[in-house]
């Protein structure tokens, strides 16, 4: 089973694994979640919040659960046993900040300071947290485990994506445009499912039909150590 999720992400970029969490645990999640303070000046659209973007920090239960034996056992089959959470967002799309996302690549890691080293740029400040444009070397070692809070399908904006685009590169607009034409998956999940997809597989959004929450935790992964004194956000 764990091999046939990394034949999937080798193949095209993703995989859906079914009851990945069960409803006791995300029951804690969502108090964790609730219990959060949210600054709401560094998770909003059009002023309504919607999500968290230091999660580990903010909401500690989420570290644990992200290095839990549960979410290890299919991180480790595609990146290794040096596998560690570097990153971690909570996403809520809701009838309040309902937005779109158009077709991109996951191009930017979280550091916990600017250091300015060959290859890495440009640079930009998220929700007071430097950002960076790793080489494209990084980004193929890293995985995005994306565990679903709440059912996600066409009418709230589930995630669409284009199967075998992160096999390119760093893709331009021009190329970008030109993958759009590709046949995309949405990728319908149930309440407690999860999503595993390399950062530079293609993907969007579009706004929700029937905006009712579509809560997401979304953790990244890496098996590598960046270099100089650059240093992971939260990891």
């Amino acid at each position: 089973m764990k091999m046939r999720y990394a034949d999937d992400i080798a193949r095209d970029g993703f995989a859906v694994v079914q009851e990945f969490l069960n409803s006791e645990t995300i029951s804690v999640v969502l108090e964790a979640l609730g219990n959060a303070r949210m600054d709401v000046g560094e998770g909003q659209r059009a002023g309504k919040a919607f999500g968290i973007r230091n999660l580990l920090n903010v909401v500690p239960f989420t570290r644990d659960l992200a290095s839990s034996p549960a979410c290890r056992s299919v991180v480790e089959p595609i990146l290794g046993p040096e596998a560690r959470v570097v990153r971690g967002i909570y996403f809520d799309k809701h009838k309040d900040a309902n937005w779109k996302v158009a077709w991109h690549q996951d191009m930017t890691i979280a550091v916990r300071e600017r250091i300015d080293v060959d290859g890495y740029g440009p640079w930009s400040i998220k929700a007071g947290i430097h950002h960076v444009q790793p080489p494209v070397s990084v980004l193929e070692n890293m995985l995005t485990l994306r565990i679903h809070l709440d059912r996600a399908d066409e009418t709230n904006g589930a995630l669409r994506v284009l199967p075998g685009s992160h096999k390119y590169g760093r893709l331009d607009a021009s190329q970008i445009e030109h993958y759009k034409q590709h046949q995309p998956i949405t990728c319908v999940a149930d309440k407690g499912d999860a999503l595993l997809m390399r950062p530079l597989l293609l993907h969007s959004s579009t706004t929700a039909l029937n905006p009712a929450h579509r809560r997401v935790l979304h953790f990244e992964y890496s098996s590598i150590d960046l270099p100089a004194s650059l240093k992971w956000f939260e990891a």
